[in-house]
């Protein structure tokens, strides 16, 4: 009997099994069917789950964008001010010769700073024209529905095209393409040079501040100094002279004006080599565009070309790539002028208009009709 009940039980359970199996089976095939998609990838489903992030960035950046600027320009001013505060004071008493040419570099760094941020701010990337056809454009853009310059890519967030864009900075808020883009790179330059020049020469000043070679004599008043913090020490006064208490209440504004000091040093060092870190990665990865003759977004565009050409058996070139010496010289706009205009503030412009591009193909052609005659 005991055999016969635990049968039953093991039926019905593997019938109940399949009737689940069965049921679940329905469900999917009818959750599928008003749900299905034949262009459903994941890449589709990563654009989806993007979308917030991406309305979030199209719709606050804008505002972000002058608050940005507004910090940036309050921090170079800040880290200037503790600069003349704590270093030229501290240089000129130990050296003023090296302190002249500290602030002649110095002073050189920060007007190009200034400069180039400006320039990044309120010189405009450049765009196509509006309005009538465009010779040199090569395709219709998706989302304004204008036509498209070779190089130029449509910024969601100005809900522009730009020419020769590489991206939009919230930092400038600003796009950055063809007629700014020497000005950004030469302002992370520059910034990131002055930041490496500010800890070069504050190391030593910081060292000195927190760990001197001995203590001012404070024996027999009412405050002692050790290395790492001050403590006052609370006792009667009645005793003391007023030459004496005179003499207490100026040791004590230089204990607040050392209290002063530290925390310059600190926040000084801390902007210092978050910026150095931040930019400097920043602008050596843009220099390696440059060098390539792109810029970041079509670093995208080349890599996913290059796969698949290799899949074909062949090798990509970039169009833009004249050679690393060339780039920088197209991207700087020397020829026919000076490094002069370089370490030294000038609006010279790029090269071209931003509609019509050279490429190594009609360089080649040239160089081939030139063979030929």
């Amino acid at each position: 009997m005991m055999a016969r009940i635990r049968w039953h039980f093991l039926k019905y359970l593997k019938i109940l099994g399949l009737n689940f199996k069965e049921h679940w089976w329905k469900f999917r095939i009818t959750i599928k069917s008003l749900f299905y998609n034949d262009f459903m990838s994941w890449s589709y489903a990563c654009d989806i789950f993007m979308e917030p992030i991406l309305w979030f960035v199209e719709n606050f950046t804008t505002i972000l964008g002058p608050i940005l600027v507004v910090m940036v320009s309050t921090l170079t001013a800040i880290i200037v001010y503790i600069a003349y505060y704590i270093g030229f004071p501290y240089w000129w008493e130990k050296n003023p010769i090296l302190t002249i040419i500290l602030l002649i570099i110095g002073n050189w760094l920060l007007i190009n700073v200034i400069f180039h941020y400006y320039m990044g701010v309120n010189i405009s990337a450049g765009y196509p024209p509006s309005g009538g056809l465009i010779p040199e454009a090569v395709s219709i853009c998706k989302k304004c529905i204008k036509p498209k310059p070779p190089r130029t890519h449509h910024c969601s967030i100005c809900d522009k095209c730009v020419l020769k864009m590489d991206h939009h900075c919230p930092w400038l808020n600003n796009c950055v393409g063809h007629y700014n883009h020497r000005h950004f790179l030469q302002y992370m330059a520059f910034t990131v040079t002055g930041v490496t020049f500010i800890m070069i020469f504050g190391v030593e000043i910081a060292y000195q501040e927190f760990f001197p070679d001995q203590d001012p004599d404070l024996h027999g008043h009412p405050v002692r100094i050790n290395n790492s913090e001050i403590i006052p020490v609370t006792e009667s006064m009645g005793h003391l002279n007023p030459e004496e208490l005179a003499k207490i209440n100026l040791q004590l504004e230089e204990i607040k004006e050392r209290e002063w000091r530290r925390k310059l040093i600190i926040f000084a060092g801390l902007i210092s080599v978050a910026t150095f870190a931040a930019l400097g990665t920043l602008t050596f990865w843009h220099a390696g565009l440059i060098a390539r003759g792109e810029t970041s977004i079509e670093a995208r565009i080349n890599s996913s070309e290059s796969v698949k050409y290799k899949a074909e058996g062949k090798i990509y070139q970039n169009p833009y790539d004249f050679g690393p010496r060339e780039n920088w010289r197209i991207f700087l706009g020397l020829k026919g002028r000076s490094w002069r205009q370089i370490l030294f503030p000038s609006t010279h412009g790029p090269y071209g208009n931003g509609l019509t591009w050279e490429t190594i193909h009609d360089r080649n052609e040239f160089n081939g009709k030139i063979a030929w005659n």
